[in-house]
């Protein structure tokens, strides 16, 4: 059961990475379209900026969770290092519970955001609801929830090889 929860949050980390990182290479490309409209046509395309903020919201939230289960996160460990053992157990723990806290903070926040906005439409992108491009908020927090109480059951992932596509096909 243990492996297949790792599988499971596996393939869920390496989703957070993936769609991140495409949101990254479409906003990365999208912001000089918006500059050389504007400055080269002289005629400035509405879509490109509310896009690009789309995806840093994609990119932030997302990515944020990916960076937690990897152990990549900011953390300040000039105080950790130098306590014993125990105290640096109870720290951990401490981290993790107000990850928790802060995470569960923004996914109710997050997820009444979408819902309160739901209804309205983006002026630039008519067809795209306000609520949907919030709704990478509260899907960043729930994975960062999920990897936090993985990382209380089953420790840190962080030093731990990731299960990819291929590992699963030799292994079947």
């Amino acid at each position: 059961m243990r492996e297949v929860t790792a599988k499971l949050l596996d393939r869920i980390y390496l989703s957070c990475i993936w769609i991140s990182g495409a949101s990254l290479v479409v906003m990365a490309l999208i912001v000089p379209w918006g500059v050389f409209t504007r400055h080269v046509l002289d005629r400035a395309a509405s879509w490109p900026e509310p896009v690009a903020i789309i995806c840093m919201l994609v990119f932030t939230f997302l990515g944020a969770a990916a960076s937690y289960r990897a152990g990549a996160h900011i953390a300040v460990t000039a105080v950790t290092d130098r306590v014993p053992a125990l105290l640096r157990k109870i720290f951990g723990v401490l981290v993790n519970l107000l990850m928790l806290g802060a995470a569960g903070f923004v996914l109710i926040w997050g997820a009444q955001l979408c819902l309160l906005t739901w209804n309205q439409t983006m002026p630039d992108l008519p067809a795209v609801r306000v609520g949907l491009s919030y709704l990478p908020i509260p899907l960043g927090a729930l994975c960062t929830i999920v990897f936090v109480i993985e990382c209380i059951v089953s420790g840190s992932q962080s030093r731990r090889a990731v299960c990819t596509i291929d590992q699963n096909v030799e292994e079947s």
